[in-house]
């Protein structure tokens, strides 16, 4: 009989959660997937549960309120790590350290069914074994591979084209970023708007997401540009920006507990 594996999806894009979730039930029958968490509170909840058990773990680098090692460093992971990234920019190569592995997003199926192949090789290594492996994850050594070593670093700056010119935004100056007819537009705190090339899925992996939150696929503000928040009729939050744009700001409702949390500064 063919052992099955217990898998745990960790991602804050819904759609690459399902995407990754469909890839893994439709290519591995030895997989099962048990559990979906898109934060890192919501991961640490999961991971503490001792009805829960995971054999294999597929995480984003940045999730909605903080980086993936910030999970490792609250509590211990013994699963097989697969950690997904949309850019080369954390040094990827260095993650297949002890139980770590990578993938870099759109993830190419020839290169997932590699690293699933060398999670559950090593899954049977360690049944096999009489002494199964107990090493935890090297916490120091995955920070210093997602940071480049040091601390997390994030863009300060921003060069924009008006016409002819060129000028240099700080990310301190940035209100807002919203995407509308398949561009991205970053807005600053005294109204200005610029038209960028990167996707705000780009930009998630590249601002500070002390400074910054995606509220919904749409859209990320600045912490500074929130002027309040109301509970619409339809139960959803409505976030007051300033400047105010032209459209009305909504909290996706699969973002509203990690919002407040956000706010909270947690």
């Amino acid at each position: 009989m063919t052992p099955v594996y217990n898998v745990l999806i960790v991602e804050d894009e819904l759609p690459a959660q399902a995407n990754l979730k469909r890839a893994l039930e439709r290519r591995f029958e030895s997989l099962r997937v048990i559990g979906l968490q898109s934060s890192v509170r919501g991961t640490l909840e999961w991971l503490r549960d001792k009805a829960n058990h995971a054999d294999i773990i597929f995480m984003d680098v940045e999730l909605s309120d903080g980086m993936c090692f910030d999970i490792f460093t609250e509590t211990e992971v013994r699963a097989k790590v697969v950690i997904t990234t949309a850019y080369d920019n954390y040094a990827v190569r260095a993650f297949r350290i002890n139980s770590i592995d990578y993938l870099l997003k759109p993830i190419d199926p020839a290169e997932l069914e590699g690293a699933v192949e060398r999670c559950i090789r090593a899954l049977k290594a360690e049944e096999q074994s009489a002494t199964p492996a107990t090493q935890p994850i090297d916490i120091e050594a995955l920070k210093s591979a997602l940071t480049g070593g040091g601390e997390a670093t994030y863009r300060k700056r921003f060069v924009v084209r008006f016409g002819d010119r060129l000028s240099v935004i700080e990310t301190t100056q940035v209100a807002y970023f919203y995407a509308e007819d398949k561009s991205t537009h970053l807005v600053t705190n005294e109204g200005r708007r610029y038209i960028l090339d990167q996707s705000l899925d780009q930009l998630s992996e590249e601002l500070s997401p002390a400074d910054f939150f995606r509220i919904s696929r749409n859209c990320t503000v600045s912490i500074r540009a929130i002027a309040g928040i109301s509970k619409h009729p339809s139960n959803r939050l409505k976030v007051n920006l300033i400047p105010k744009p032209d459209f009305e700001v909504f909290v996706s409702r699969s973002r509203t507990t990690d919002f407040m949390t956000w706010l909270e500064g947690k």
